[in-house]
């Protein structure tokens, strides 16, 4: 199939999630990408079509633009395995332990994968849980949903007075919120292509933190590839992503996002297995940036899904999905 000039692709796009608009956006520059280079390119909105009733014989490859829930967490992943139809991005259980933020950060724990200490809290947790997390973790500390993309429910919490109204806005997006000491220093994103790692990025924004109004609206938000680093520094961010992305068993194309902070040391936050395709997107500016035009990139995620799978990392046998981290 590699030798083949052209393909029959079905671009997922849409969904349910609260990164719905954002996937259209993203599925929209793939399919036009994939039709400008030859490609037969049809878009699938899950929140329209019932993918349990496609005929997957007539595509050769899925390309995955969901985000978020429905189409980070692995449901669809699984659902595209049973069809046998190769699709772009990581497998559904590398997917689903990307997704849950906690989960994630202990498998980087036992990967000594440098990430901020953190907590994890559920909806129904008294005042008094509560305020032995936050003090334990210490302030400034952020509070993020543990399955949400996109920044969104995210706050940056300097004093106790502010944890009731972040913990609101957290639970409006998920029952579960990991509470995480913050880094002071930059932002810095890596994409990656299997092993290609793309430039480094430092994200510069006039707000808090990089959240949606910067991602998505802002067009003041500035990213940086000539950052001057001291010598290792970037070295060492690259090798923080690649280790975050071995922690998880990720493949296809992918983009971490870390802290470096004042002492020079990366800490990763973490990893999205389905990045954006906006033209506010990252993992897109990167790969430009190296001479990869965008319907290029399009090709390369569909070239790496469609090669030999990789081997499966090792398992290790402690569940991690979902796992509430008490450190009472």
């Amino acid at each position: 199939m590699l030798e083949q000039t052209t393909w029959r692709v079905a671009v997922l796009a849409g969904g349910d999630s609260d990164e719905r608009s954002i996937s259209l956006q993203s599925g929209a520059a793939v399919q036009a990408a994939l039709a400008a280079r030859g490609h037969s390119a049809l878009h699938l909105d899950p929140s329209v079509v019932d993918l349990a009733g496609v005929d997957w014989r007539q595509f050769d490859v899925v390309f995955l633009a969901l985000h978020g829930q429905f189409g980070e967490d692995g449901q669809v992943q699984r659902i595209l395995d049973d069809a046998g139809v190769p699709f772009t991005g990581s497998n559904a259980a590398a997917s689903r332990l990307a997704f849950s933020k906690a989960a994630a950060k202990e498998r980087f724990l036992q990967f000594g994968v440098p990430t901020p200490i953190h907590s994890l809290l559920h909806y129904t947790d008294d005042a008094d849980r509560i305020r032995r997390v936050t003090e334990e973790i210490g302030y400034p500390l952020v509070v993020k949903p543990d399955s949400q993309g996109s920044s969104l429910g995210i706050s940056i919490v300097r004093s106790a007075a502010e944890v009731a109204a972040a913990l609101k806005l957290c639970f409006e997006f998920d029952s579960f919120a990991v509470i995480e000491r913050a880094i002071v220093g930059t932002e810095w994103t890596v994409g990656l292509l299997d092993d290609l790692a793309l430039p480094l990025i430092q994200i510069v924004t006039e707000r808090e933190f990089f959240d949606w109004h910067a991602k998505y609206e802002d067009d003041d938000t500035q990213y940086l590839f000539d950052s001057q680093l001291p010598h290792g520094v970037a070295a060492s961010i690259e090798e923080a992503a690649r280790g975050a992305c071995r922690a998880l068993g990720t493949t296809g194309l992918m983009r971490v996002d870390l802290r470096l902070d004042e002492a020079q040391q990366p800490w990763v936050l973490e990893v999205n297995t389905v990045p954006g395709f906006t033209n506010h997107s990252l993992v897109p500016k990167a790969a430009a940036r190296m001479g990869i035009e965008f319907s290029e990139l399009c090709e390369r995620a569909i070239r790496s899904c469609l090669r030999e799978p990789l081997p499966r990392p090792h398992i290790l046998p402690r569940p991690l999905v979902r796992q509430r981290v008490d450190r009472s």
